[in-house]
């Protein structure tokens, strides 16, 4: 049966934040279709880091609209997937020298599992507690930052493991003289000892800052001890950049912070300005183990799509969006810090760059999902667009563009510490 509201004919499934309709965007903010504007610290979830519609991105898909829009990879090579490799090439962590393209997230994590497979002749992979790898149904085997998005997955693979993320925050060591407990890998090695041994094992599969699961920044040790834990066994290490890659974090890519590269990278979101690309990055040696055929897709490296993100990449570059994700980063976090002695319920500000969590629990410690959301609709209600995260939805994120001003900064404090006053 047709309704007049169009909105009723959406699929329910999406778990909705608003339900504001949008006209247009306009860098920082969204314009809906009764006018009004919001500060948009939501980014579409990470995607649009050079804001919306940047003037350079849309000259790009336009130009490329008049000119090709479709040919498919395995035809054809076109010029914007030749000039998407050049702008990437010099971004890239050392080696890391060869790409497929794709259209999601999940669909390049997908193709980074199969790639490990192929490279080392082996099944399992282990992923973290509070990880997000999206929802197809191989990147869902993956995926533990809510239970909700393993809902009706059918089966899922025994070759799945999983074990715990450093989250500080919750670490029983935490303020104590002992230092930092560097449990993980402990617990890593118990796996191998007990569930699953190491030359079963294809790749480790991480986050290098947890996304979904709270935006949990780890200690600083956790990537390089991964990275040798791997080189020890023969596992290769998988770098999920989904959601912190393409300056979100104040470098490019966020396994910078710590100077580590993995084997093979997985890129989407802030690839393609709102466009939609991911793309896997390896070494040519390990791309060669993967037959010819094996893998594709039809959409993968579309001509629009890799013009679109070849232009996003020369303005992150050209107008210095990794320096400025930094710095409005640092002001973000200083402005969340100011609160806390104001407002005990949150327990924690943390955060790379562009890419800042603020945690809220209860007296007794537990996870205060209540105010958080309470705090993000007062937000909305007073023109600031801004997520939760977590397994408990009690961690509020906020992801700027990286275009953001001081004065919109100022001006998100602004709305959320009115809006955390009001949920006292």
């Amino acid at each position: 049966m047709v309704t007049s509201d169009p909105i009723q004919h959406l699929a329910p499934v999406w778990a909705r934040y608003t339900d504001i309709v949008a006209e247009r965007g306009e860098g920082a903010y969204i314009i809906s279709t009764e006018g009004r504007r919001y500060l948009d610290f939501t980014c579409g979830i990470g995607v649009t880091n050079t804001g919306h519609c940047h003037p350079k991105v849309v000259a790009a898909a336009q130009e490329q609209l008049g000119k090709l829009i479709h040919g498919q990879i395995n035809i054809l090579y076109h010029k914007p997937v030749l000039k998407l490799v050049e702008a990437l090439l010099p971004e890239m962590p050392d080696g890391l020298d060869t790409f497929f393209f794709a259209n999601s997230g999940a669909e390049a994590i997908e193709g980074a599992l199969k790639l490990a497979r192929a490279a080392t002749g082996r099944e399992g992979v282990i992923s973290f507690q509070g990880s997000f790898h999206g929802r197809t149904t191989g990147a869902v085997a993956l995926t533990n930052s809510k239970a909700r998005y393993r809902l009706h997955a059918g089966q899922l693979s025994g070759a799945a493991q999983v074990t715990a993320y450093p989250y500080c925050l919750h670490c029983p060591r935490r303020g104590s003289d002992e230092g930092c407990c560097q449990q993980r890998l402990p617990d890593l090695r118990e796996l191998f000892a007990s569930r699953m041994p190491p030359e079963a094992i294809a790749a480790i599969l991480v986050e290098p800052v947890l996304g979904e699961g709270g935006y949990v920044v780890p200690p600083a040790w956790f990537m390089p001890a991964l990275r040798a834990l791997c080189d020890e066994y023969g596992i290769l290490l998988i770098a999920d950049e989904v959601q912190s890659g393409f300056g979100r974090t104040g470098r490019m890519f966020a396994v910078e912070h710590t100077r580590t590269t993995p084997d093979i990278m997985v890129m989407a979101k802030g690839l393609g300005s709102g466009l939609p690309i991911s793309a896997i990055a390896a070494p040519r040696e390990i791309m060669s183990k993967w037959t010819p055929g094996s893998h594709g897709g039809t959409y993968g490296a579309n001509a629009v799509a890799c013009a679109a993100a070849t232009a996003t990449v020369q303005v992150i570059r050209e107008e210095g969006l990794v320096e400025n994700a930094a710095s409005m980063g640092k002001l973000l976090l200083e402005g969340l810090r100011s609160m806390q002695a104001d407002h005990p319920g949150l327990v924690d500000v943390r955060g790379l760059g562009l890419m800042v969590a603020a945690e809220f629990a209860h007296a007794d410690g537990s996870p205060d999902g209540k105010r958080a959301k309470h705090i993000l609709h007062t937000c909305v209600e007073n023109g600031l667009l801004i997520l939760t995260c977590g397994p408990h939805d009690n961690v509020l994120r906020l992801i700027p563009p990286l275009i953001v001003s001081e004065d919109q900064v100022r001006d998100g404090l602004a709305i959320l510490r009115t809006a955390m006053d009001a949920s006292y």
